[in-house]
């Protein structure tokens, strides 16, 4: 319903006055919701529609995952406690599974880049056991919410892992939104560091309510990416960075409900 439609409605509800308010302002209620927009299905974020998905512990089973082509595992958390002054790493996510023919990336969510050789180890330990389950096991993925001014630094910490870490298996790392605002000398230093980044369009289970800002930038962006996507969130289907060369896809967030 255009402008001026709407304003021809209005005023000739006004004809009815007061005797007939109640009828007045039924219709003026008619017309108001009638100029409101349909919600669209293709901007929401249906997990059947993809084949990568983050599984952050038990999901409901459901008929999409044993397509998927990859899968990002969680398996634990990273800290330093402030009180014993060292490193804290709680295992956290699903066992040993067989999930053949999907890749598997194992994940790690970590609030320190205080990281020691000895935590490297033991994460290279674990991923050489998923691989031995019989797994294809991609490789290791880094959750860490770095702050866009910061990115030179975190990928210092990034070359140390990766000097760590088998060649047999590649290094993923999560992304905020606002790192397309990134300087591009730090972007080219990171993209010489991991082989994909994965940037997030949500917050704990909702979508970032200006997420359509952040998308024009990634059309110039040099390095393989991804974007993550939460189920049940918001996304408007067929952006144009699509046609980038270095995208590769979306990976949905699979909620435990």
């Amino acid at each position: 319903m255009d402008q001026r439609t709407k304003i021809f409605l209005v005023n000739k509800v006004r004809i009815f006055g007061t005797r007939h308010l109640r009828l007045k302002w039924l219709l003026i209620g008619l017309i108001l919701t009638a100029c409101q927009p349909l919600p669209d299905a293709d901007q929401t974020v249906n997990a059947a529609h993809y084949q990568q998905f983050w599984i952050w512990g038990r999901v409901n089973p459901a008929p999409y995952l044993p397509h998927a082509k990859e899968l990002y595992i969680l398996q634990g958390e990273i800290g330093f406690s402030r009180s014993q002054q060292q490193l804290v790493f709680s295992p956290q996510g699903m066992g040993f599974i067989s999930l053949v023919p999907a890749k598997v990336w194992l994940v790690y969510r970590t609030t320190t880049l205080q990281w020691t050789p000895e935590l490297m180890q033991a994460l290279v330990r674990r991923l050489d056991s998923w691989q031995n389950y019989g797994n294809q096991v991609a490789g290791l993925q880094i959750d860490f919410d770095s702050a866009t001014g910061h990115i030179k630094s975190y990928t210092e910490f990034l070359q140390r892992i990766r000097q760590q870490l088998p060649a047999r298996y590649q290094l993923s790392i999560t992304g905020l939104m606002d790192w397309v605002n990134a300087d591009q000398g730090s972007l080219a230093l990171l993209q010489q560091v991991v082989d994909e980044v994965v940037i997030q369009t949500y917050q704990g289970t909702q979508t970032i309510v200006h997420y359509q800002a952040y998308l024009p930038a990634l059309v110039h962006l040099k390095m393989p990416f991804k974007i993550g996507l939460v189920q049940h969130g918001q996304w408007l289907a067929k952006p144009n960075f699509e046609k980038n060369p270095y995208f590769k896809g979306y990976v949905v967030f699979l909620l435990r409900q």
